[in-house]
């Protein structure tokens, strides 16, 4: 006997209606902790005697002579082979520069200054209009593909689901309070793109059922289409939960938001797809057919 899932969804629904709600809550009073790529920063490449890591940066960013900076989570990319780096931080005044190059001196050895530039905030606008233009054409690319390939209403409940998933995982990263630049963004529009791919993976089953058996019920529809893609949905999501697991444990700083909200994204999409999505649709067609059904009574009485 298998699963009834759309005869559980109202329970899915209240588990995904707390999940939103308290997102949106956290969303609009903690808020996103915005970092570097949409708020003025500085820029502060410097070139190094000897080979020097991130960690040897990072340790040195954190010596107690710089306790009183505000540095925010410092971007560090290497250039030259090592020898040189950029790094990336808050909006510094000159003595807080100053302080920061001297301890990389003691610490690291000679450091020469090679660039100090300011990011100004309306830089960061620009990055985050083009980062919300981004995933609007996601979304919007997304309800045609599906709406073309299966129908309007599948696209529709598509669209639905992804923004049920993008608002948890903003919401997972405002109640962390990480510092979330242009990386957070690229990982929700990986998130939007894994979570559309399960998704169509199911409503595909439906699309095949409903072709061989078209006096099934949509409720019926949806079961079966859920429970001959519950496999390869799990299998997949804990093959992929094991690579960012690994890349939030070992990624190091300036990957932790990237990974946590992939992993988010991943339980939560792999969840909507199967329990929410679906039953959407379900309801869906089941309140069309009954406006049907009373307008044709209207039309006849």
């Amino acid at each position: 006997m298998t699963f009834d899932w759309v005869g559980h969804r109202r329970i899915f629904y209240l588990i995904s209606a707390v999940l939103v709600v308290g997102s949106l809550l956290l969303l609009a009073t903690r808020g996103l902790n915005a970092g570097i790529d949409f708020t003025e920063g500085t820029l502060l490449e410097r070139a190094f005697g000897r080979m020097v890591s991130e960690t040897e940066v990072r340790e040195a960013l954190a010596d107690p002579a710089l306790a009183g900076a505000d540095l925010g989570t410092p971007q560090i990319q290497h250039l030259d082979g090592g020898r040189s780096l950029l790094i990336r931080v808050r909006a510094l005044g000159p003595e807080t520069i100053a302080t920061i190059d001297r301890v990389l001196e003691e610490r690291l050895g000679s450091v020469q200054v090679l660039r100090t530039e300011v990011v100004h905030p309306v830089v960061g606008k620009e990055l985050l209009g083009k980062a919300l233009i981004a995933l609007g054409l996601a979304a919007v690319g997304i309800l045609i593909y599906v709406s073309l390939r299966f129908e309007p209403s599948f696209g529709l409940m598509a669209i639905l689901t992804q923004l049920h998933d993008v608002i948890i995982a903003m919401g997972a990263v405002a109640f962390l309070g990480w510092e979330v630049n242009t990386s957070f963004i690229a990982a929700l529009l990986t998130v939007v793109g894994y979570s559309i791919n399960d998704t169509i993976v199911v409503y595909d089953r439906i699309r095949e059922a409903r072709a061989r058996e078209p006096k099934l019920s949509p409720a019926d529809l949806a079961n079966l289409g859920i429970q001959q893609s519950l496999r390869r949905s799990i299998n997949t999501s804990v093959t992929t939960l094991v690579a960012v697991a690994a890349l939030l444990i070992l990624g190091g700083e300036t990957l932790k938001v990237f990974a946590m909200t992939l992993l988010v994204g991943i339980v939560v999409g792999t969840y909507s797809s199967l329990c929410v999505a679906s039953p959407l649709w379900v309801s869906w067609t089941q309140w069309l057919s009954g406006r049907s059904g009373r307008a044709r009574q209207a039309r006849a009485s």
